[in-house]
């Protein structure tokens, strides 16, 4: 509460550490790296660019069905531009849980995508991979636990037509818990059905 951000105490327990199942180390790189581009396609709308880099970082085993359809279209709908540029919010949290980042901040901001796509660039698609070390899990699950209850609290003020309180900023809470439920196999979904619970 001394952020400003309500909370109910009744609010679902996570998995505990010992039952949680997590994604692995190249798992999670190959799913920041096809989030990465399917951001730069939302963000830019530049199939040729998208395509190039999708095949200079090997990502097109690593889209989805959903990621598939989009970066193949050389005219995506600008609701789906939109959609899919968010993704940059849910690259991040998986960035930083594979050690590509060292802080992840409170959810009170957008990303700053030129300081994101810079490591992405700097580290390169092999030592993005191979330089990925999964963060102690119970790391992981105290982001996701801080994750959910602020995703609770903007979904509340919401359902209330008040604002996000504690100056969270809804949209990067929502892509941040999604990442961090399939990071840790959250209903054992895959990425295009993860699902955020509040």
């Amino acid at each position: 509460m001394k952020e400003g951000v309500p909370f109910i105490a009744h609010l679902p327990m996570l998995e505990p550490l010992a039952e949680t199942r997590f994604r692995t180390s190249m798992e999670t790189a190959n799913r920041a790296i096809a989030l990465a581009m399917v951001a730069l396609m939302g963000e830019s709308g530049d199939y040729d660019l998208t395509q190039r880099v999708i095949q200079d970082w090997d990502a097109e085993p690593h889209l989805t069905t959903d990621e598939l359809r989009f970066v193949s279209s050389r005219t995506p709908t600008q609701h789906d531009r939109v959609q899919f540029s968010w993704r940059y919010e849910a690259l991040l949290p998986l960035m930083w849980a594979v050690g590509h980042v060292k802080e992840i901040g409170r959810p009170d901001r957008i990303v700053d995508v030129s300081s994101l796509v810079a490591t992405i660039l700097e580290l390169g698609p092999d030592d993005f991979r191979a330089k990925a070390d999964l963060r102690p899990r119970a790391e992981i699950l105290d982001l996701l636990d801080l994750t959910y209850r602020y995703h609770w609290a903007v979904v509340d003020a919401r359902l209330k037509q008040a604002e996000a309180p504690g100056g969270l900023e809804s949209g990067v809470v929502q892509e941040r818990h999604y990442a961090l439920n399939w990071l840790t196999c959250y209903g054992d979904q895959d990425w295009d059905d993860v699902s955020t619970d509040t």
